[in-house]
């Protein structure tokens, strides 16, 4: 998909994103998507994802290409008096500021919230921090992966015999960003009311922790730590992957009907009136015993074969594919989840559709910029 014109549900809001790494630049883009003019202001030597490869394309990795379209970009040093200066012009005709400096950075520059609030009534502040201004970790820096260990992601992921394992993309400080969006959104709503802006925060332990379902929710109303599962559901079964006589396939059985009809497919219908299998509830506790039953079963089928099976049985269940090939599906093509700029610049799409309000691709990664449009 090849899209220029802006008719995005955010056309005319104007965001100044200060921020770099990933959590701010992510929620900057989103918002650029979907129709916000975006300037983003990098420090002389760029924002240090630019160094984040390789893959290079003319200097620049591809870690920062990823996260930084739909927006100009200028250089500031915020650390001189000329800089914040010019920041400040900038800031009088934003609505929204997205920053994720360690907390009291801009404050000592004189440029924080509190100093700029009254002056700049209706701005939306956003940061995107590692654990917030105050409390035990208060102001210290974040990074997703020491996050996912401190918020007990990487305790539940892995392998049940293996120890705690890093989700393998930076799962917290993509959700801190689609919360910074959700927040940003949520006081533009507000100002419609007031006519204020307001100070938004989201930081990345809150996001790690707000992560942790069903883990959490079971350990609220039983009292028994999480363990790590592997692939397979904590609380349902069987929602694993499983090997066939090729490839293995993951199966998402989420209710009775769904098992009936998995194991009326693969030749077993008596499986589903076993007392041992009959409901959900037993299902899990006895999941060991059934996952060699099926397995043992599914090693007479061509994995691939048996996906299209399923699903047009109504059951949940897909292929186990690589980056590459879930990026070439067809279905990835039909759902416009690639899209393409000028220059050949390839990324993912924007996963929320509008009907009249589209998301479009109007400015590939290191557009330059001086001001608003």
């Amino acid at each position: 998909m090849t899209a220029t014109t802006n008719t995005g549900a955010l056309a005319g809001i104007r965001v100044l994103d200060i921020s770099r790494i990933l959590g701010g630049p992510y929620c900057g883009q989103i918002l650029g998507d979907h129709g916000a003019d975006v300037l983003k202001v990098e420090p002389p030597q760029g924002d240090d994802t630019r160094t984040w490869g390789p893959p290079f394309k003319d200097g620049v990795a591809s870690y920062y290409h990823g996260l930084n379209r739909n927006k100009r970009t200028m250089a500031l040093d915020l650390g001189s008096a000329e800089g914040r200066e010019a920041l400040l012009a900038l800031v009088a005709e934003a609505d929204v500021l997205i920053e994720n400096f360690k907390t009291g950075t801009m404050e000592r520059w004189g440029i924080g919230y509190e100093a700029l609030s009254e002056r700049f009534p209706r701005l939306v502040w956003c940061r995107v921090s590692g654990f917030g201004a105050d409390g035990p970790l208060g102001a210290l820096p974040g990074y997703d992966a020491a996050v996912q260990a401190m918020t007990g992601i990487m305790s539940i992921n892995g392998e049940s015999e293996g120890g705690p394992l890093r989700v393998g993309l930076p799962v917290v400080d993509m959700v801190a960003g689609l919360n910074a969006v959700i927040g940003v959104l949520l006081a533009l709503q507000e100002r419609q009311r007031s006519g204020r802006g307001q100070f938004v925060e989201a930081a990345l332990y809150d996001s790690g922790l707000s992560l942790l379902h069903p883990h959490a929710a079971n350990w609220f109303l039983d009292g028994r730590t999480p363990r790590r599962t592997g692939n397979a559901h904590p609380n349902i079964y069987p929602y694993d992957a499983l090997r066939t006589g090729t490839d293995p396939i993951f199966l998402a059985v989420g209710n009775d009907r769904q098992f009936a009809s998995f194991c009326r497919t693969i030749g077993l219908p008596e499986l589903s009136d076993d007392p041992l299998y009959r409901d959900a509830g037993s299902r899990s506790v006895n999941r060991d015993g059934l996952k060699q039953r099926l397995e043992s079963q599914l090693a007479t089928f061509d994995g691939r074969q048996l996906v299209d099976q399923l699903m047009a049985a109504g059951v949940p269940a897909a292929p186990v594919l690589s980056v590459d090939a879930a990026l070439e599906h067809p279905h990835t093509a039909h759902r416009e989840m690639v899209v393409e700029m000028e220059g050949g610049w390839r990324g993912i799409g924007a996963p929320v559709k509008l009907s009249r309000t589209p998301a479009s691709y109007r400015h590939p990664p290191l557009t330059p910029g001086t001001g608003f449009e």
